[in-house]
């Protein structure tokens, strides 16, 4: 029978699905959760739909969003049960956030032959990415992306830079692109920053702690930061605190070592709550090759703190007003790092900025909403 005949709306005009690998810690996994809480504020049902239902985000998913498990595990094979889910469902809107589930998606709802508004997102700029993605896998997923993308509603870039870099990477029609900063703003967030760290290092009157949040690996490059706190070591005392969890820790615990500054090092690991460490720190450090839309910059300069970024491909030159909130070195120069830094850790620390409307979770939200209603 066709749908259109159908009594039934083709769509559960109410309800967006989000869809990811799973909701383990990483910048687009968060900025997943934060929309499913904006969307639910405005009174849209919204499942969170995991190809594997795990991760330490799983109990930041608000109340009244629904946990979705299509208990695969690996991406593509979880194409069949989204299959089903779009069939049996109806969403109004699906929205994918990371490439390689992107590509899942779009296959899904052309298989499902659903009329479901499709719109996919990415967090980095793909040729920074890719220059370092030699496999074949990455070489395919490319492929798959330059034939796939067009036949989604909207490409939802996170940064201008990240729009520039989809048009002129994958060939598509800037038509196609739309950027939307993402959902980082909200008052749990400045709540939750006033909430007191147990540690030695957070209390009033110890030394000044430089702190860098995200997942360790390549990217983020915590070695031209470690570089950089060995060389202020010398002159100024200071801690050097990096939050969160990946396959380098290994690697940037033994240059600790070498360099000399493993006693004044912590590394806990994953947090729930970073935003509490931020609003005590002196500075917020990004360190990356490249980025997307670096969350953390957002959420340390909501909290009142300094923040400091390599000027890498894309998102922080969109968020740091040089000088005046912030301060943008070259990549990978641990010697400008180091002066940049130096002057922060002598100087009065400074208030947040004044943009970051843009950031809220309402804004964001309203954003996706707009384009998913005109197509």
């Amino acid at each position: 029978m066709n749908e259109s005949s159908n009594a039934q709306p083709p769509v559960n005009a109410r309800k967006i699905a989000l869809f990811l690998p799973s909701l383990r810690g990483g910048g687009a996994e968060k900025v997943t959760v934060n929309l499913a809480k904006g969307f639910l504020e405005k009174g849209f049902q919204v499942d969170i739909v995991l190809a594997k239902a795990e991760g330490p985000y799983l109990k930041q998913v608000p109340e009244g969003v629904r946990v979705v498990d299509l208990g695969t595990g690996r991406v593509f094979k979880a194409m069949r049960p989204l299959i089903a889910y779009l069939r049996t469902e109806r969403p109004w809107a699906l929205i994918s956030g990371i490439s390689h589930a992107n590509v899942t998606a779009i296959l899904a709802r052309l298989a499902a032959m659903s009329p479901t508004r499709l719109l996919v997102v990415e967090h980095c700029t793909l040729s920074s990415a890719q220059a370092d993605a030699v496999s074949v896998r990455a070489r395919t997923m490319h492929l798959f992306m330059r034939m796939l993308y067009p036949l989604v509603d909207r490409v939802i870039a996170v940064s201008r830079g990240v729009a520039d870099d989809l048009v002129q990477t994958l060939g598509l029609a800037k038509k196609k692109v739309e950027v939307i900063y993402n959902p980082i703003i909200d008052a749990d967030l400045l709540a939750r920053s006033q909430e007191p760290v147990d540690h030695p290092w957070f209390q009033t009157g110890s030394l000044p702690v430089i702190l860098s949040v995200g997942r360790l690996e390549y990217p983020k490059d915590f070695a031209t930061l470690l570089r950089s706190f060995a060389i202020i070591r010398q002159s100024i005392p200071c801690r050097c605190v990096i939050l969160g969890e990946g396959p380098d820790r290994a690697q940037i615990e033994r240059l600790a070592e070498e360099l000399g500054v493993k006693d004044d090092l912590w590394m806990p690991g994953f947090v729930d709550n970073p935003y509490a460490y931020m609003s005590k720190a002196r500075v917020q450090v990004l360190s990356s090759h490249w980025e997307g839309l670096p969350t953390v910059l957002v959420e340390a300069s909501a909290c009142g703190t300094p923040i400091l970024a390599t000027d890498c491909p894309s998102g922080p030159r969109e968020i740091i007003r040089n000088g005046e909130n912030g301060q943008l070195v070259p990549v990978g120069d641990e010697k400008s790092m180091a002066v940049a830094l130096t002057d922060v850790l002598t100087g009065q620390r400074k208030s947040k900025s004044s943009a970051l409307s843009r950031f809220e979770l309402s804004a964001s939200a309203s954003h996706y909403l707009k384009v998913l209603e005109n197509g």
